[in-house]
């Protein structure tokens, strides 16, 4: 017997306002029966897993244990200025000039997470 990822739960102050920045990010839809001032949101994922988005009185104040790590569609160069465009902060650079590494971003209430070379930036730099 094994257990099942059914969701990722992330505390935060405004879970509507969070959830919809993730669903900018990941492109997929709040589940429809939330909205404005919720006390709880989700974002429904294509694969089934939900991140779900929970209102809690206290604030974020240390580095996240656990993160997400983002594979973009199209190079992380791109996305990683689209995130930012959305909201998102730079918190550390881990790029490396031969295009190894990863981007070090986080969310609108500081939670971090990080922008991975994609699959075609990958292929580039074994060709």
């Amino acid at each position: 017997m094994v257990s099942v990822l059914r969701n990722v739960a992330i505390d935060c102050a405004d879970a509507y306002e969070l959830a919809r920045f993730w669903s900018e990010v990941t492109g997929c839809p709040l589940d429809p029966e939330d909205g404005p001032g919720a006390p709880e949101t989700q974002v429904m994922m294509e694969e089934g897993t939900v991140l779900y988005f929970n209102r809690v009185p206290e604030p974020k104040t240390v580095k996240n244990r656990i993160h997400l790590c983002l594979r973009p569609e199209t190079s992380r160069e791109e996305e990683v200025e689209r995130l930012l465009g959305l909201g998102a902060t730079l918190v550390a650079d881990r790029r490396e000039p031969g295009g190894a590494g990863w981007a070090v971003l986080a969310d609108p209430e500081g939670n971090e997470f990080c922008v991975l070379r994609s699959e075609s930036d990958r292929a580039g730099q074994h060709a």
